[in-house]
């Protein structure tokens, strides 16, 4: 009742503050943003790949918009530590922080990107460092593909922060591994290219970041077939406010399921949702300080997770045979496919990655006219798998005539 009460006189106030014309939105006009580049500056980059890097940077932050009411930057170091280079607010213009990246000297050490991933989250939310409430996140990347410790839970978290993850890798890495923690779609946030090719992709990289730091809204992330995540700036603090989440299937307004939120959350999950169905989702900033427009977002569940259907097996030779599957899953459902081979009789099994949106590999180093068992597991991001087995035989290597003695 209490909840009720307080949501009618806020939409009260809404309604007064509107007809006397009180703005209805905080954006500003001016394109703001806090920009943080994390390099990795462990001894597994050779002294020319990080000055390769580093001229990089450089480049990239040339022309861009800096300073106290525009964009600010902040450069961290991955090594067995991280190191801060200079913070958010220790440099206003361009000038200055291209000088200060020129000036930046290699920390050496192991490769922390876990922690130095921690780090960057408390720099890029943190006044003191210079982080601003209410404008848009955005974290660089740049990595020779490996480290030290796991990556996937502290990027994660940046992630449903808000914050938009661009990877650039310089090295083989793991290609699901980036996936997964660069921002989607992977084609715009995650670029592998040759240390002495950077400057390739600084343009299209630095239009990319700016398209990032316009003002953000209301949006859906990780959506899978049973539910998603949604994400918004931190337009409120714990106490100047709450949120009013509702979520609505299209053209079902009395299955209208609402979720109230402090004014520090920046993210929930809606679970339980049919597969393949459009949802309405508006978030209602309810502040005793200034009135701020609802916001809205349009989401479509996914299709029911299915896995591989249907396993051929072609190309059959003495010591190889290609497995081919149905259907073939986009990357917007499935990680990608686990591919199993081993002797029905017993012996060493051999596991082969496919990347989500392919649906056949070759399998090398058989034994001729020997039976194996294939299995097909695709894996989703929900975290579930589905399998499918199937038998396959390569084909009798020729015998050997035995000459006969005269």
């Amino acid at each position: 009742m209490l909840f009720w009460t307080a949501l009618s006189l806020a939409l009260s106030l809404r309604l007064a503050l509107a007809q006397s014309g009180v703005e209805r939105s905080t954006t500003p006009s001016a394109p703001q943003g806090d920009l943080l580049f994390l390099l990795d500056s462990s001894a597994s980059v050779s002294h020319y790949e990080f000055s390769r890097v580093r001229e990089f940077v450089g480049q990239l932050v040339a022309g861009m918009p800096f300073g106290p009411g525009a964009l600010r930057a902040s450069l961290v170091h991955v090594g067995s530590r991280p190191y801060a280079e200079f913070t958010f607010d220790q440099y206003s213009s361009g000038q200055a922080i291209q000088d200060a990246i020129r000036a930046a000297s290699q920390r050496m050490g192991d490769t922390n990107t876990g922690l130095a991933l921690a780090y960057a989250k408390e720099q890029l939310f943190d006044e003191v460092a210079g982080a601003r409430l209410g404008v848009p996140k955005v974290l660089v990347w740049v990595t020779d593909g490996g480290s030290s410790d796991p990556v996937g839970p502290p990027m994660q978290e940046l992630k449903d922060l808000g914050v938009t993850v661009f990877i650039v890798s310089t090295g083989r890495g793991n290609l699901l591994e980036l996936l997964a923690a660069a921002s989607a779609p992977a084609e715009k946030h995650l670029h592998f290219v040759d240390v002495d090719d950077l400057h390739i992709i600084a343009t299209e990289l630095r239009s990319s970041i700016a398209d990032a730091m316009q003002p953000q809204e209301l949006h859906a992330k990780e959506i899978l077939s049973s539910g998603f995540s949604v994400s918004w700036p931190p337009l409120l603090t714990a106490d100047s406010g709450y949120y009013v989440l509702e979520l609505v299937p299209s053209g079902k307004l009395v299955t209208t399921r609402r979720q109230q939120l402090p004014g520090n959350a920046t993210s929930w999950t809606w679970t339980d949702l049919n597969p393949d169905t459009d949802y309405e989702v508006s978030l209602l900033p309810e502040s005793n300080v200034r009135l701020l427009r609802p916001q809205h977002v349009r989401v479509r569940t996914l299709r029911e997770e299915a896995g591989p259907e249907r396993i051929i097996i072609s190309h059959a030779r003495q010591r190889s045979l290609r497995v081919s599957w149905a259907p073939a899953l986009g990357p917007d459902s499935a990680l990608g496919y686990h591919v199993q081979l081993g002797p029905l009789r017993g012996g060493s099994v051999q596991r082969v990655e496919v990347p989500a949106g392919h649906n056949s590999t070759t399998i090398q180093g058989l034994a001729p006219g020997t039976a194996y068992l294939v299995t097909v597991t695709a894996a989703f991001r929900s975290g579930r798998e589905r399998a499918l087995s199937a038998k396959a035989c390569t084909a009798a290597g020729q015998r050997t005539r035995v000459p006969q003695e005269p």
